[in-house]
């Protein structure tokens, strides 16, 4: 028994000695599985994937697809005080000349000639544009036209090898569609967001003359405008152009314009120098009980035309105040918005079939439209479709 005991104590002292060593020399020999010692603490570390495999549900594809073809624009422009001239404001604080005020916002290259899709708001007025893609390379861009009316405009810059983007298609989105959100917000550099369509259609809310807007809630701020609104293949969307905030950054309320206005836009303005839209010289209102009750007229739908400009297309087809615009071809209209819209896709010059509610009557007018004339000419005449 005492040798069995002698043994046994032995090699329990062999055992602790040669544990005692290893841990000393080598005790990485201890360490097991996934289990990582750093200074003293262990720790568990997931494996490396497979290189290029993406993780689920990852919206990277899409961004790097996308991504390239979004630039920063910085825009400068000399500004006077208003006063600058005047000799009491020079008495007092000297001859001030012109400050230099900067902008910035976003744009995306639609095509390998260079030509770039922005806002209107964002160039508007620049004395100098410089456009920067994310390879750093920089260039300055000239102003090819604009739209203030989709608040749209079109640049172009020479440069080789562009990274273009993929347009998509605006008219077959639906409420629900993931999207993403890619701009130079308040200058950080490119950043993408990501969210879903909110609503389609958004009108009426002051912000251009022809409101169709994408509503998102993917993230946009300053500097986002006129960056790009894509899908979940990194396709174009929308262009980006405002936000809903009462403290000037991002409330989950965003406005994109539809990608099938920006070539409408592009197309007229790369063509023609401009965009060529639809008129008929009316006075539209949205249809209400006292509206219809003051002209006479039995309808509960469509647009109440409370003027008429003389001698203009309208007048020469024979509509009249109190009539109301229940149709333009077979395009429903059923707020002043929709009119506007479907009167300046008429092409001018081509008579098109008016559905109208006279009285207790249906009247068909065929009024062949002009063409709509510049925002400021319209503004004098009382903003007439």
């Amino acid at each position: 028994m005492k040798r069995t005991w002698l043994l046994f104590s032995q090699v329990v002292t062999a055992l602790v000695a040669i544990y005692f060593v290893v841990s000393t020399l080598q005790p990485s020999w201890l360490q097991r599985g996934s289990i990582r010692s750093n200074a003293g603490i262990a720790l568990l570390q997931a494996p490396s994937a497979p290189a290029g495999e993406v993780a689920p549900g990852s919206f990277a594809p899409a961004a790097r697809k996308a991504s390239p073809a979004v630039v920063s624009i910085n825009t400068s422009k000399a500004v006077r005080h208003p006063r600058a001239n005047d000799p009491w404001f020079q008495f007092f604080f000297g001859e001030q000349g012109p400050q230099e005020q900067s902008g910035l916002g976003s744009g995306v290259i639609i095509s390998q000639d260079g030509y770039i899709l922005t806002n209107n708001h964002v160039v508007e007025g620049a004395d100098d544009i410089e456009v920067t893609l994310t390879d750093s390379r920089q260039a300055k861009a000239k102003v090819i036209g604009t739209d203030p009316e989709t608040d749209l405009a079109i640049l172009k810059i020479e440069m080789d090898k562009l990274p273009v983007i993929v347009l998509g298609n605006s008219d077959q989105v639906a409420v629900g569609d993931r999207v993403l959100a890619i701009g130079n917000p308040f200058g950080v550099g490119q950043t993408v967001t990501s969210g879903i369509i909110s609503a389609l259609g958004r009108s009426q809310l002051g912000i251009n003359t022809f409101e169709n807007f994408i509503q998102t809630d993917a993230a946009i701020n300053p500097g986002n405008s006129g960056g790009a609104l894509v899908d979940a293949n990194g396709n174009l969307l929308g262009i980006n152009t405002a936000i809903y905030s009462r403290s000037g950054g991002s409330m989950g309320i965003g406005f994109a314009i539809p990608v099938s206005t920006a070539k409408m836009v592009l197309d007229g303005i790369v063509k023609d120098g401009k965009v060529t839209r639809g008129w008929i010289g009316v006075e539209p209102n949205e249809l209400s009980p006292e509206l219809a009750e003051t002209f006479g007229v039995k309808a509960d739908a469509g647009v109440i035309i409370t003027g008429v400009l003389q001698a203009g297309p309208a007048a020469q087809a024979g509509m009249r105040p109190g009539d109301v615009i229940v149709k333009v071809g077979d395009t429903a209209t059923r707020n002043v918005s929709e009119l506007l819209t479907a009167v300046a896709s008429l092409k001018p010059g081509e008579a098109a079939k008016f559905d109208v509610r006279r009285a207790d009557s249906e009247v068909m007018l065929e009024i062949t439209p002009g063409i709509r004339p510049a925002a400021n000419t319209l503004q004098q005449q009382g903003r007439r479709r």
